[in-house]
């Protein structure tokens, strides 16, 4: 880019006074890179030359202020290197609207130049200006107006598109032809093109993208979208031809509707273009599109082009109304019209938010939805309107889980038992327990102090406090007789509290029924048998026991009293009422039941009867008849009576409801009912009920009433209980509470939205930060902001003056705690030598930062005591020379070791000495030590096969001379160095592979990776074995008879081969080693089981000197060839009866104190040890044998006697006892004495963790453990193992500090799922299943004895569970044991708690209740096959390229992790597989499904308490072609009737849609030729005419005659005769065009008085009808066909001749600063009499702003450097600022319009 003019960097130039031109040289830092050539320069504000010179000068002096500190940024950590100072703030945009530019410098720090820019942009105020703001380029053309062209003024017009300068200003003088370039650059923002976004910056046009960034590429698609791809909008494209006639003067082209983008229409002939418009709003217009040019149509830019026969519109868009282009007949020749445009898509789908969540808390589920949206109306509509569209696709729903936080715990209870008494008042209780529920919704009974915040519900409550059913005895009837004994009885009904008659009453309590009872009067009826009964009402009774009816108890028939005759002469008829009673034979108030109720035949209820002659005829007498007359008469005056008629409808349809017997009074003989005045009230029967509808009800869901908003504004939500619930019993108050699934109809809602409306604004605090300090006073700050609650449940951000209550805190004061007095060390000294070994010290400060953020220095014994080693250590520097006297110099010395050791056993750890070789298996943990005299240890270094070694992840080079490497691997064989001064020793490592062979070294050991690529191509090639031929003894291999050096590590590979393969290892050996636990001997992983079985499987590793090794090699050397193979078997196993000789005679041999002891074997411990430290000391005297002696276990011996003092500076003790460390303890040495057979190795462990020796803790060579200058640090439980073949002992002794409390514990995590007991120390983690026993060890100590309490959850047990030595033991542990077991241990001298966790498994296991995972499934997708996994498999058929859901059923605790699987393999590993793993894993997805994915799928799930697979196959069917039978012909006669045969697409023989078999083979098919022969004779017919008349009823026609087709296919008229006899001829003439004619009628326009809408401009309207041709008015719909002429148009008003009128602005508030603000007057004033009207007459235009910022410029000024002045004479018009500053706002005229 090429540099600016130079005059340009360092000057100004400018008109100061009239004709006079100054150049004013300003001196200061231009900011602008030279080397690219653009400075971003601050353009002036176009100001009149007035008050030029005083606002410019001002300005001038103001713009070289020191800049600001704290407007910078601060620099990056990658920035902090570089020469320049962090970019400052951006500066204000150069525009308001329409884009601007910004910028940001930086400065150089560097003393030379920087490379790279000081100065960068980016764009500003990307929003659309007014339409009255204009153009910005004809502003600063117009900003020229007021200053003189060579002595004239001009009107001058902007020039745009110039591509050779864009950005320079280029003006035209209006009315000439007169271009003057007015600046070289143009202000920042100006648009370099008319049609483009991209600005001119600092004069220089940079390209500016849809997303209006700098040096953006982005454009917009068609539809107008940034980066669009074009699917938001259609193409629309056709021709119309115009076919107008005489009366129709137009037509319509096309409708172009709001929103369309690109308009192109090109009309060719004589006819003319003329536009309808139709606002959103409804406001309507017209354009005729008269004359070429560019105009405004409806707000939206149109281009119009015309010439002889051709017119071209174009508009660019977006249209802001509705178009409709119609065409105007001018000349009776066609017209074409081509049109295309995009139309905007305006009804889109989109997608909601999600709905509530399914669940408050413990895991629910949220789905979202889509809905058609009407882009015009920006409302939601109909989803067919997005269904018209094919480019819509509807957004699938989206499924979220939500509230994933924990339930809290809440009151869970049981149902009911049942009542303790079915009446008279019972108790009936229910289980109420503490529960959580989790993400799965199981629950998990927890503590009930989790629960102590919600009522606890109650567990008692009383049931059944009704009466329980009672007898009542009513009155007792008359007695049967009238004289001497007879009977009586009485109604006994069981009666409930309700007073129903039921049963339950006792039948041992029920009182008697019938009774004796004796008339005083005596009989006197000699002719009688029976005494003479009382003719009363029980009359009828009596009769009818004659007659034969009992009562008895059971039901039975009973009939009443026959009626009178019903003639009064001659033969009639009587008739009685018969009904089904029980209990009663003579009461009124016998209980009637349902005839079928009776057993037995029914007695008659009718029968005939003789009331006399009926002629005058005297009858014959009979003196028995008197009494039936009687009776007659009597029954005659009981006609009417109370009977019952049924019962009523049962009051509930189930649960238990009542019917009550419906009473009647009722005619006896027409069984008709009667006015029930007519029966005696007296007799009426009592009310009875009965129970009804005792089956339970059918489930259904309660609904309780809505909560409280939980907001009070946005939007908030309301939730009810729904539940599933049953009516058992409505008597009992029986009401049980099912499962939700119980429910057949949908549940109701839980959760609806409520309060949608906005909040007002309000402080929002976000959270407090973490504190600036832990302690010692401290500040912590939040972000409060000024937000409104938006109703959709979003945040809108507003200013802070929008909040009118006080701003809550953002900062405050935190930690206001003293902290810990801690020590303040300083730099360590100088060596104290200037050559050789010497010290370094430091000086040590206790200080104290006290709450108010000070230090203070205290005294030193408030700090923890500081280790010696804190303030001096050793420095070593060059040896020192002693010229004049040689020195006895003592070279360093390493102790090395000569053995070889073959490690058979898998262990865990080995230790070893330098010096020797060491055949190891895999992943064993190596230390290698490095024992030197006369030299210092941390000065000792380490190499690998001649590499020097260093710490790493795998390998730890740790001081003091000790190398570990974590879990060997080929990589890590080869020879391992060790180096002190001049003294250097090797030791070799072999690996031993899984078929008792030698593993090979990698071809480069210097790192695994180098080695990696190698192992990846061929790993047998890698970890070949040894090959043993014949001659692999030879006194030199062929490498060395070549010269080459052979491998210094392989000089024993040949012996151990042998020896590994040696399988004559003495029983006995074996034997001891069955003994071990079983669970040492399978301690190794899966992917070891195969190097497992292929060794010895020996109890001890394998150590033998190097020189026995030696020997056999030397022996070996001296046979013949062909006998040396043969010598190396009997040797190897000679050598092998040595090794196991050697251990034998070590097992026997007894402890001696005096012994100094290096065992041959070193034992693996049954339990985790220390170190194998003992497996290399051996005694020489052990191998010359001893004394027989028995096998045994080892013992430690425990000594009584406490710990002896041997000085006020060593404590020496035995195991078993407690050391209390003082001040001045400077030695503690623990013993530990160990008998058993074969002899223990004694290791050492710290709180469960081997004891790292050094020079401050030492291993004595009687295995005693001696700690020097002992610290608080080496406070704890020391633990002394034994360890042989027969088992192991094991002893603690705790070090306690002043006599304090300690606990002997342990941090592993145990995990038990087949053990039925475990044990562990505390401190321990444990997860086990249930049943287990537990027992958690507590040992403690302390002096005096510490006391040892137990807790559970914080809560107190008590002693039952306590064992020995304070352990506790839970027997049977269940999920109520779980929980937090805490162990406090109390002396005098304090207390320590210690805690353990009790964790209760449940292995995964498949849920009884599926309907969970089956609704998760359903909500998953709903409209997707599903199946779900089971242990024994399951299967689903599917199409093919369907998708499928695989349900993993799973519970258990913790929760299972799950794998899916298919054919073997993880999912997640097969290519071409489309899946989706959803809810937490139980769901997988598998789309597309094809050939090659079906198969079974299986899905593992695993917790640490077990596994569990499940499977599911998955069968995909296939699709087909098959030709079926052959159609039905085409046709029934003729010559073009065809079979064709049918092709199906089958899929398992059953059709389906033929697209599914679009990529198959389809089978050859051809027609076959069928019917062809002559056809009958029929009628055909022409179309119909054009109708006579277009409305108004017209007629039109049609030929018809009689056709003949012929098999030839020639079709022949014949006679009409021939069609009759077979049809009837069709019609051939038809009414048209019935409906009515009509128009469209208007009236004349009204007056000119609507509102306005322009300057002079208002609205008028007319009426528009619909009316018949004869003027007879109809509806407006009659003649919707017909284009409605418009109803409004504008019109010209004086009363809108109006504009707004402002005044001068205020003088400013302020002179600088940011206050500063003015006023002015605005309002609406009549064009004609400048009178104010009423501002609404101004609506139609934007009302001018009436106040303004002003003066806004920074207060403080500094001085320029320097500042000289020449003046030129009048030669230039340009203006140009050099240096960026502050524009001055104030001018004479505010020229500026709205918008920069």
């Amino acid at each position: 880019m090429a540099p600016l003019a130079a005059p340009w960097h360092s000057a100004l130039l400018v008109r100061i006074f009239g004709s006079t031109w100054c150049l004013l040289f300003v001196a200061g830092q231009v900011f602008g890179d030279q080397n690219d050539g653009l400075v971003f320069l601050r353009e002036f504000p176009l100001v009149r030359r007035e008050d030029f010179y005083e606002d410019f000068l001002s300005d001038l002096m103001n713009s070289d202020k020191t800049e600001d500190p704290s407007s910078r940024t601060t620099r990056s950590e990658e920035d902090r290197d570089s020469p320049w100072d962090a970019w400052g703030s951006w500066s204000e945009c150069s525009r308001t609207c329409g884009g601007g530019a910004s910028y940001s410098l930086r400065r150089c720090l560097g003393s030379k130049s920087c490379e790279g820019r000081n100065i960068r942009y980016r764009t500003c105020s990307n929003v659309d200006c007014p339409p009255e703001a204009g153009d910005f380029r004809a502003q600063q053309c117009s900003a020229h107006n007021d200053v003189k062209h060579h002595g004239q003024f001009y009107e001058w017009l902007p020039v745009s598109n110039d591509h050779d300068n864009p950005c320079s200003l280029k003006c035209q003088a209006k009315g000439t032809a007169l271009i003057v370039e007015l600046a070289p650059k143009v202000l920042d923002g100006t648009r370099c093109y008319t049609e483009s976004l991209d600005m001119c910056i600092s004069g220089i046009c940079q390209m500016v993208g849809c997303d209006h960034q700098l040096g953006s590429n982005a454009k917009e698609d068609n539809c107008g979208v940034c980066s669009g791809d074009g699917s938001t909008c259609r193409l629309v494209r056709g021709q119309y031809k115009s076919q107008l006639s005489a009366p129709k003067l137009d037509d319509t082209v096309v409708a172009i509707p709001y929103g369309s983008r690109h308009v192109l229409l090109i009309l060719r002939g004589p006819d003319h273009l003329y536009l309808e418009t139709k606002t959103l709003q409804g406001t309507k217009g017209e354009n005729s599109l008269s004359s070429t040019g560019a105009f405004l149509v409806g707000n939206s830019s149109a281009d119009f082009q015309k010439s002889l026969d051709k017119e071209t519109l174009k508009m660019a868009g977006p249209l802001t109304a509705d178009f409709i282009v119609k065409i105007r007949n001018s000349e009776p020749i066609n017209s074409t019209v081509q049109f295309i445009f995009y139309q905007p898509i305006i009804h889109r789908w989109r997608e909601t938010d999600f709905f509530p969540c399914s669940a408050t808390c413990g895991g629910g589920y949220q789905l979202t939805s889509a809905e058609c949206y009407d882009l015009r109306s920006n409302r939601v509509v109909a989803d067919q309107y997005c269904n018209y569209y094919p480019e819509n696709i509807k957004p699938k729903p989206k499924l979220q889980e939500c509230n994933l936080d924990p339930c809290p715990a809440r009151w869970e209870a049981t149902p009911w038992t049942a009542c303790s008494s079915s009446c008279g008042g019972g108790i009936q209780s229910r289980t109420v327990s503490c529960v959580e529920e989790d993400i799965q919704g199981h629950m998990t009974s927890v503590e009930e102090w989790k629960c102590m915040y919600r009522p606890k519900t109650p567990i008692v409550q009383p049931c059944n406090i009704f009466d329980c059913p009672k007898w009542l005895a009513q009155e007792w009837s008359p007695c049967t007789v009238t004289c001497g004994q007879g009977l009586r009885y009485r109604v006994v009904l069981c009666i409930d509290h309700r007073g129903m008659h039921t049963g339950g009453c006792s039948p041992k309590t029920k009182p008697h029924i019938k009774e004796e009872c004796i008339i005083p009067t005596p009989c006197y009826k000699p002719k009688e048998k029976l005494p003479v009964e009382a003719r009363g009402p029980w009359y009828k009774q009596a009769q009818e026991l004659e007659e034969g009816a009992a009562v008895s108890e059971e039901p039975s028939f009973i009939p009443e009293a026959w009626s009178a005759c019903t003639v009064t002469c001659g033969v009639g008829t009587q008739v009685r009422i018969v009904k089904c009673q029980v209990l009663l034979s003579f009461s009124q108030s016998v209980a009637d039941l349902p005839v079928d109720e009776c057993e037995g035949p029914k007695p008659a209820s009718q029968r005939a009867c003789y009331a006399g002659p009926c002629n005058g005829e005297v009858p014959e007498f009979h003196p028995g008849e008197t009494d039936d007359l009687l009776g007659g008469l009597q029954d005659f005056d009981e006609l009417y009576d109370w009977e019952y008629e049924g019962f009523t409808k049962c009051s509930e349809s189930c649960g238990g409801g009542v019917q009550e017997a419906v009473v009647s009074c009722l005619n006896k003989q027409t069984r008709e009912p009667a006015d029930e005045n007519l029966c005696v009230t007296s007799r009426r029967p009592p009310k009875l009920l009965k129970a009804c509808s005792l089956d339970p009800c059918p489930s259904r869901w309660e609904i309780g009433k809505w909560s409280p908003c939980s907001l009070t504004c946005g939007v908030g939500l309301q939730t009810r209980d729904v539940f599933c619930s049953q009516v058992r019993s409505r008597e009992m108050n029986e009401t049980v509470i099912l499962a939700d699934d119980l429910c057949r109809q949908h549940k109701p809602s839980t959760v609806q939205a409520c309060n949608r409306f906005n909040c007002p604004p309000a402080w929002y605090p976000a959270q407090w930060q973490p504190c600036s300090r832990t302690c010692g006073g401290g500040v912590q700050k939040r972000e409060v902001l000024c937000k409104q609650l938006m109703a959709d449940g979003s945040f809108l951000e507003l200013p802070e003056t929008f909040c009118s209550t006080s701003k809550l805190a953002s900062q405050q004061a935190c930690k206001k705690d003293d902290c810990p007095s801690e020590w303040l060390l300083s730099d360590w000294s100088e060596c104290s030598t200037s050559c050789g070994e010497g010290t370094q010290t430091r000086s040590a400060i206790c200080r104290k930062v006290l709450k108010t953020g000070v230090s203070a220095i205290v005294n030193s014994s408030l700090c923890p005591p500081l280790p010696f080693s804190s303030s001096i250590r050793p420095c070593m520097l060059a040896a020192c020379a002693r010229p004049g006297r040689p020195s006895t110099k003592h070279n360093p010395h390493i102790t090395a070791a000569r053995k070889i050791y073959i490690q058979t056993p898998r262990q865990r750890k080995l230790h070893f000495v330098v010096g020797g070789f060491a055949y190891l298996l895999p992943k064993t943990a190596v230390v290698l030590r490095c024992p030197t005299r006369r030299y210092r240890k941390p000065l000792i270094t380490w190499e690998k096969d001649g590499q020097h070694l260093i710490s790493s992840a795998h390998v730890t080079v740790a001081p003091f001379g000790f190398l570990k490497i974590h879990r060997l691997k080929p990589s890590d064989a080869g020879i391992y160095t060790c180096s002190a001064g001049p003294a250097r020793e090797q030791f070799v490592i072999k690996l031993i592979g899984g078929n008792q062979k030698l593993v090979a070294r990698p071809v480069s050991l210097r790192s695994e990776e180098e080695a990696l690529p190698v192992r990846k191509a061929n790993p047998k090639e890698v970890l070949q074995t040894h090959k043993h031929q014949n001659g692999i003894f030879s006194n030199g291999s062929k490498a060395e008879k070549r010269g080459l050096a052979a491998d210094p590590g392989s000089h024993y590979d040949d012996l151990v081969s042998r020896l590994l393969e040696q399988g004559g290892w003495p029983g006995e050996l074996l034997a001891s080693w069955e003994v071990q636990d079983s669970t040492e001997r399978n301690t190794s992983s899966e992917e070891d089981q195969n190097a497992e079985q292929a060794l010895m499987h020996l109890p001890f590793t394998i150590v033998t000197e190097q020189r026995r090794l030696d020997d056999i090699l030397r022996n070996l050397s001296q046979q013949p060839e062909e006998l040396r193979d043969v010598y190396s078997k009997h040797l190897v196993a000679q050598l092998a009866q040595e090794i196991f000789r050697s251990h034998v005679e070590h097992q026997d041999t007894l402890l001696k104190p005096s012994e100094q002891r290096i065992p041959p074997v070193a034992i693996p411990p049954r339990k985790p040890v220390s170190s194998f430290t003992s497996l290399l000391r051996t005694s020489a005297g052990e191998a010359g044998g001893g004394s027989r002696r028995p096998h045994r276990k080892p013992t430690i011996l425990r000594k009584i006697s406490a710990a002896q003092q041997l000085s006020a500076s060593e404590v020496v003790t035995h195991l078993g006892q407690t050391v209390a460390l003082a001040s001045g303890t400077l030695s503690v040495l623990l013993h530990c004495e160990a008998v058993g057979n074969p002899r223990p190795t004694i290791s050492w462990a710290r709180n469960g963790e081997e004891v790292q020796f050094s020079d401050r803790i030492l291993l004595q060579p009687d295995d005693s453990l001696q700690i020097l200058a002992p610290v608080e640090a080496d406070v704890g439980f020391y633990t002394c193992n034994a360890t042989n073949a027969l088992g192991y002992d094991s002893v603690s002794i705790a070090v306690t500090l002043a006599g304090k409390p300690l606990v002997k514990t342990s941090r592993m995590t145990v995990i038990n799922t087949k053990e039925p007991a475990i044990t562990v120390d505390i401190g321990s983690t444990i997860k086990t299943v249930q049943g287990v026993n537990v027992t958690i060890n507590c040992q403690v100590a302390g002096v005096p004895e510490a006391e040892v309490t137990w807790f559970k959850n914080k809560s107190k047990l008590g002693s039952s569970h306590h064992l020995h030595e304070g352990s506790l033991l839970l027997p049977d542990v269940s999920s109520s044991d779980q929980g937090l077991y805490s162990c406090r241990a109390a002396n005098v001298h304090g207390e320590l708690t210690e805690n353990t966790q009790l964790l209760i498994l449940d292995p995964p296991q498949v849920p009884t209740q599926l309907e969970d995972i089956r609704a998760l499934l359903s909500a998953t997708g709903p409209n997707l096959p599903s199946v779900l996994m089971s242990p024994l498999g399951t299967q689903l058929v599917l199409d093919p390229g369907k998708s499928a859901l695989l349900g993993c059923p799973i519970k258990g605790h913790p929760t299972p992790n799950i794998t899916w699987f298919h054919g073997g393999r993880s999912v997640a590993a097969i290519t071409g597989l489309t899946h989706h793993i959803l809810a937490a894993g139980q769901i997988l997805q598998v789309a597309n499904l094809n050939g090659e994915s079906q198969g079974e799928f299986s899905c593992l799930a695993q917790n640490e308490a077990g596994v569990l697979v499940q499977k599911a196959s998955l069968v995909v069917q296939d699709y087909w072609w098959s030709v079926d039978r052959l159609a039905t012909c085409s046709a029934s006669c003729g010559n073009r009737g065809i079979q064709q045969p049918r092709l199906r697409c089958l899929l398992n023989s059953t059709e389906v849609n033929p697209s599914h078999c679009a990529g198959k083979v389809r089978p050859a098919v051809h027609p076959v030729p069928c019917n062809r022969r002559d056809c009958p004779s029929r009628w055909m017919v022409t179309s119909w005419s054009a109708c006579t008349r277009s409305c108004g009823g017209g007629i039109q026609t049609r030929r018809v005659t009689c056709q003949k087709l012929k098999a030839s296919g020639i079709s022949t008229p014949v006679s009409n005769d021939m069609c009759t006899q077979l049809a009837k001829r069709p019609v051939d003439t038809q009414a048209c065009n019935q409906q009515l004619c009509v128009e469209w009628a208007f009236s004349s326009w009204g007056q000119c008085n609507g509102p306005c809408i322009g300057p002079r401009l208002a609205v008028q309207h007319r009426q528009v009808f619909c009316q018949t041709l004869d003027g007879v008015a109809l509806p407006s719909e009659q003649c919707s066909a017909l284009p409605r002429p418009v109803s409004t148009q504008n019109c010209w008003s004086e009363a809108c001749s109006v504009h707004w009128r402002v005044s001068l602005w205020t003088l400013c508030t302020a002179t600088c600063g940011n206050y500063g603000f003015q006023s002015r007057r605005v309002e609406c004033v009549h064009a004609r009499t400048n009178k104010a009207v009423p501002e609404h007459l101004c609506s139609w235009g934007p009302r001018p702003a009436n106040w303004q910022r002003c003066n806004i410029t920074p207060c403080e000024n500094s001085m320029f450097q320097s500042q000289r002045a020449f003046c030129k004479s009048p030669a230039g018009r340009r203006v140009q600022r050099a240096v960026p500053g502050p524009q001055p706002e104030h001018r004479a005229l505010d020229l500026a319009p709205q918008g920069l």
